[in-house]
Formats: C-alpha cells, sequence, structure tokens
C-alpha cells in the first residue's frame, strides 16, 4: 500500500504536509508519525527496502498512518522558515488534528509515533487533551538526558554523521542514495529547542496520562541509555499506567531507515494492540498492566 501526499490545514495560514496511508476498510486506529530534526515525513516510508515503511505496514494491519512534516519542514518551511517554538508546534498539530479529526474516521483514536526531535512534540501533546482519544505513546531516540551536546546537531561533520547513522551496516543498501528530499537542514527553533529539553521534559512526562513505550537503539550515541539513566526516564512518568523501556539490538539512531525497521515497527504496532485492550481491560474489572521492561 503505497503512501499519497497529504496537507493538514492548521489555520492562520500554516498548512503541513504529510504522507498518508490507509488501509482497505475502516481503519482500527489512527497512528500519527513525527519525524525528529533534520528530517521529513517519508523518514516512516524508507524506501530502500520493501520491508521498512511504517506507512505500508501500518495501513496493511488496518490502521490509517498520517506522517507529518514538522512545522518548518516541508509545504510550511516557507511560512515557518525558523521552524516554532515546541509550544507553537504543539499548538500547530493540534488545530491540524481537530481538522483531521472531523473531516475523516479514525477508528478508535489516535497513537503518536515519533522519533528523536519529534517525540518532544509527541510527548508535548500527549500531556495537554487531543481532539480524539488517545491510545498510546511510542518513542525512539528520545530521552531526557543528552549524551552529546546538541549544539552540534546541524554540523556537517563526520562526527555528527555517526551519531546520527552509526554503521553503515545499519542499513539496507541505496538508503543514502534515497535520501534525496528526505534529509533537510533543521530549522533554527529547533535547534534552540533542544538546550531547553532536559528541563522542560520533567513537566511534560509528569502528565502523560497514557501507555508509554521508549526504545533506544543499542549504538544511541545522542542520549543516554544506560540502566540508571532508563530507570530515571521511566520514573519520571508518574501518571502513566505503564510504561515500557527497550533497546534495539544492531541500530543506530534513525531505527525506522535501518535494516531493524520491522522489527521496531512491529513491536510499537504490538504496543497499540495492547493499547487497544486496555479499555476492555478495565471495563472486565481487571487493572491495567504497570510494568517496565528490563533496559
Amino acid at each position: 500500500m503505497r503512501a499519497t501526499p497529504a496537507a493538514l490545514d492548521c489555520g492562520d495560514g500554516i498548512v503541513l504536509s504529510a504522507l498518508v496511508a490507509e488501509p482497505e476498510g475502516p481503519p482500527r486506529a489512527t497512528i500519527v508519525a513525527l519525524h525528529g530534526a533534520g528530517m521529513r515525513a517519508g523518514y516512516f516510508d524508507g524506501r530502500s527496502h520493501p520491508d521498512i515503511s511504517l506507512l505500508a505496514l501500518g495501513a496493511r494491519l488496518g490502521y490509517t498512518v498520517v506522517a507529518v512534516d514538522r512545522p518548518g519542514y516541508g509545504r510550511s518551511g516557507k511560512r515557518l522558515p525558523n521552524g516554532q517554538s515546541l509550544t507553537d508546534q504543539r499548538t500547530t498539530l493540534h488545530s491540524g488534528l481537530t481538522r483531521l479529526v472531523a473531516g475523516r474516521d479514525t477508528g478508535a483514536g489516535l497513537f503518536l509515533l515519533a522519533h528523536s526531535f519529534g517525540g518532544k512534540l509527541a510527548l508535548a501533546c500527549a500531556a495537554e487533551p487531543l481532539p480524539a482519544p488517545l491510545l498510546g505513546l511510542d518513542v525512539s531516540g528520545c530521552g531526557h538526558r543528552y549524551a552529546a551536546d546538541p549544539v552540534g546537531l546541524g554540523e556537517d561533520h563526520p562526527r555528527e554523521w555517526l551519531r546520527h547513522w552509526g554503521r553503515l551496516r545499519f542499513y539496507p543498501p541505496g538508503t543514502f542514495r534515497d535520501m534525496t528530499g528526505l534529509v533537510t537542514p533543521p530549522p533554527a527553533l529547533d535547534l534552540a529547542e533542544a538546550a531547553r529539553w532536559p528541563d522542560a521534559f520533567d513537566a511534560l512526562a509528569a502528565r502523560v496520562r497514557v501507555p508509554v513505550r521508549l526504545t533506544f537503539a543499542e549504538y544511541e550515541q545522542w542520549w543516554r541509555h544506560d540502566p540508571e539513566s532508563l530507570t530515571d526516564l521511566a520514573s519520571r512518568f508518574r501518571a502513566a499506567p505503564r510504561v515500557i523501556v527497550e533497546r534495539l539490538p544492531d541500530s543506530g539512531h534513525n531505527i525506522s531507515l535501518g535494516l531493524t525497521a520491522r522489527s521496531y515497527h512491529l513491536r510499537a504496532l504490538a504496543f497499540l494492540e495492547e493499547c487497544l485492550l486496555a479499555p476492555a481491560a478495565e471495563s472486565a474489572g481487571r487493572p491495567p498492566r504497570i510494568g517496565a521492561a528490563a533496559p
């Protein structure tokens, strides 16, 4: 199932470009996918191997998948050349999702799936009411304490390249040939927000009230993911009914473009299945499962 270009009208003259993949029948739920810094929505529709597209896999399993170009990327780049602050990104995306929900069947609700800096926006959205029920939150490559200085995020330097990608063997042949139109300089406000994230995280995480799953690549270099850091990270989601923290072997930071993308996407969709079952379990008088996977 091929993804098709789409647009989210967010009001105030802001239109976010997006990619959408839909199932053959009514959707069971709608996945909203948010890319990281310096990427585009196509991050979730990798074309270098037939198995790595989240959009194709999600649609085959009965979900609508909407991968959105965050504010300052894609179509909104001319309107917002510097991007937006995290708070303004949340407002913009909320407006777009409100129109999305009004105009189409979203199934049981929304499921936020995000990577890296997109995870920051996902957390900001999950901390506030959304225009449809929020089922859960799945984030890869985003922690709460940096392992490297984010000031180098926009630099074209071999060291920074390795932090983004890791080893070449993690990716299908042709991956970097297929990067045309996918990799782009991050807007200035994306970089400015990076330094503020450790302070912003705690307040946002404490307000998330849905199940949360966090994944770190084995060779993640942007974020601290030692056992102590991951235990501390999970503890900040005080209101979430369930928090899972996992590592993905043989992977670099850009998980959804690598050879382990299908493995990660299947795990994320299995987590979504569990989120869909949670309301039924609660109505049957069984408490939701609470716990964290071993780092």
